[in-house]
């Protein structure tokens, strides 16, 4: 066993890569997973700059109250220094510092420990009356995370000196808050990546089942399975076009080896026939000594079995041949009345033998020519002769006639014979086929003639049309199509 006999359908990797379902998964599975990080990503920013924003906010606040203060009260130094010493205490869960410093950089009052965060480093401070902020993240030389914030303030109405204020936010607490979220994210995301390709996988799965029945029923396809049809019930759209199409397909197949297989059928019967008659001959002959009259008569019986095998294999190659995408056609210039009487003349001792008279009908106008591969075309015109003289009984006619209508060249045979039972119109065409069941090829044709002459049609891109009244005769149209204007002076001879 095969290893590809091991592989699962929907996952395979084939010679030219992963398969559909393969590939499906793995977008499902991108595409999802890429949706979650983008969203999880824009939360945890959106999550950061609301914190920045909340710190900021408490600081410019401290700031503007205490920047009130020295404004308003700049003589009241303990209602200043309990604001910077105590503004900590504000928030639970960190730590707030707050220093003032006189334009000289003199230290005036701060929170204890102040120091320690700042030390010497300036911050970026807002102007005087201007809006402090946004705030600084630092950190001090522990590593502990610090927001800071400095702004100048105005010391008394008047305003002649200035203060810088620099207010100083523990950022611990926050800081261990988005590690945490941090590491739930990635929880979440490898999570999620698990579940993306799950998810995907079952999706494409489901998604290519109807494919996989579609290539299960196709890979179980054999000649005796050949009436099996995809149900198109519940397909999506495109692979309903799909089924239909392959249904088709399906359809054609099994109607050309319903045909094969009668077409050897017929083959196999009409050949066991002569065949037969060959052996039976040749045992009857071999059987005791005759004298040379005896032995010439066996041979001669011989002969025309051989005779008719030939011409049966003359008109299966012609049909092989004519079935051949391949097959190419030589188009000439021919007179087509001049076309008619040649076959007129041919099988005028016949008629006369059969005691049938053949007629000619012309439409007048004259010079009627055409552009037809001229052997096929007589032989065509030949098969119908034979067909119709067969079945005209004595003292009848059969009628010749062409004529050119609407760009069609149209010529007809007619005879006022036996004619066609209706429920033989539409298979007298076929190989092999026989109106009489009980006719051989011996006391009958062969029937191919009008397999044959249907086949010459085929190739002309032209049309075969029987049209008959049993008991009156029958009508047989030749329909060619004329693409081309011609001129009756360059006909070929």
């Amino acid at each position: 066993m095969s290893l590809s006999e091991h592989t699962t359908p929907e996952m395979s990797w084939g010679a030219t890569g992963w398969s559909i379902a393969g590939r499906l998964t793995l977008w499902y599975a991108a595409s999802a997973f890429l949706l979650i990080t983008v969203s999880t990503g824009v939360l945890y920013w959106v999550l950061v700059r609301n914190v920045d924003r909340q710190d900021d906010q408490f600081l410019v606040d401290t700031v503007q109250i205490i920047r009130g203060l020295i404004r308003e009260r700049p003589g009241d130094t303990a209602a200043l220094r309990q604001e910077v010493e105590w503004e900590g205490a504000a928030r639970r869960y960190t730590r707030m510092y707050v220093r003032i410093r006189d334009s000289g950089a003199r230290v005036l009052l701060e929170t204890p420990g102040t120091g320690a965060v700042l030390g010497v480093r300036r911050i970026p401070a807002a102007p005087l009356d201007a809006e402090p902020g946004p705030g600084l993240d630092i950190r001090s030389a522990a590593g502990t995370p610090y927001r800071v914030l400095a702004a100048w303030a105005r010391v008394g109405p008047d305003g002649e000196s200035s203060y810088l204020i620099e207010a100083v936010l523990d950022r611990t607490a926050e800081q261990t808050l988005l590690r945490g979220y941090r590491t739930r994210v990635w929880i979440v995301l490898g999570l999620a990546l698990v579940a993306s390709g799950a998810v995907g996988y079952w999706i494409a799965r489901r998604g290519m089942r109807p494919i996989a029945a579609i290539a299960a029923l196709a890979g179980g396809v054999r000649s005796s399975t050949l009436a099996a049809r995809i149900p198109l019930v519940g397909l999506p759209s495109e692979l309903a076009s799909l089924a239909g199409t392959f249904n088709q397909m399906l359809s054609r197949l099994e109607d050309a080896f319903a045909r094969l297989s009668a077409f050897s059928a017929d083959l196999a019967h009409e050949l066991r026939t002569p065949i037969s008659n060959l052996r039976g001959e040749v045992e009857v002959a071999l059987g005791k000594p005759r004298d040379a009259i005896e032995y010439r008569a066996v041979l001669e019986s011989i002969l025309e079995e051989c005779v008719r095998l030939s011409q049966m294999m003359d008109g299966l190659m012609f049909l092989a041949r004519a079935d051949s995408p391949e097959t190419q056609i030589v188009r000439t210039l021919i007179d087509v009345d001049r076309e008619l009487r040649t076959v007129s003349e041919l099988y005028e001792p016949f008629a006369a033998e059969a005691g049938v008279h053949i007629q000619i009908e012309r439409d007048g106008r004259g010079g009627l020519v055409a552009t037809l591969d001229r052997t096929l075309f007589q032989r065509a015109l030949s098969n119908l002769m034979t067909n119709a003289l067969r079945h005209t009984p004595v003292g009848g006619t059969v009628w010749l006639a062409a004529g050119l209508t609407d760009g069609v060249l149209q010529v007809d045979i007619a005879d006022t014979g036996s004619g066609i039972p209706a429920e033989h119109l539409a298979n007298v065409s076929d190989r092999f086929y026989r109106i009489d069941p009980s006719r051989s090829s011996t006391s009958g044709g062969l029937g191919l003639g009008l397999a044959i002459v249907q086949t010459i049609m085929k190739v002309h891109g032209g049309a075969l049309e029987i049209t008959s009244e049993q008991g009156h005769g029958t009508r047989i149209r030749l329909m060619f199509p004329v693409t081309e204007p011609v001129d009756s002076h360059r006909v070929s001879v």
